[in-house]
């Protein structure tokens, strides 16, 4: 196993174990390696010191990856949460959005893509949405 540093085209960075480096680039280069943070599959190799291993560093390491493998896990909640309570629109988020806001659609709960200027656009607008992390089903 290896842990890299990873980072998405927004500069958001993260780690993430994998079995080698060409598990990661197979990953990565078929879009499974998504961002924690903003779920960008654009990812790259961040640069990475060496990490010595000592007793101490083992156990740190160790309460990392307990942490993340709960916070994952509370992200798959999310997600199974957002699924089963929310009308899925797809790409059609930033307009359907719109139509719940002016009254034109009926008012429930939605989830979708939309892209950063359609999101700036809305918030321009003021129509309440939020951006969560989406996180894949499966545990890349």
């Amino acid at each position: 196993m290896i842990l890299f540093n990873l980072r998405c085209s927004k500069e958001h960075q993260f780690e993430a174990w994998f079995k080698d480096g060409a598990t990661f680039e197979k990953q990565s280069k078929a879009g499974e390696v998504a961002c924690p943070v903003c779920g960008d599959c654009n990812i790259v190799k961040a640069p990475m010191a060496p990490r010595i291993a000592s007793a101490r560093n083992s156990t740190s390491e160790e309460a990392k990856q307990k942490k993340f493998s709960e916070l994952r896990q509370m992200m798959v909640k999310v997600r199974e949460e957002v699924e089963k309570n929310c009308d899925y629109v797809g790409s059609e988020f930033a307009e359907e959005a719109r139509k719940i806001h002016y009254d034109e659609a009926e008012s429930r709960n939605i989830y979708g893509e939309t892209t950063d200027d359609d999101a700036r656009a809305l918030e321009e607008e003021g129509v309440a949405f939020a951006r969560i992390p989406w996180v894949s089903r499966t545990d890349s």
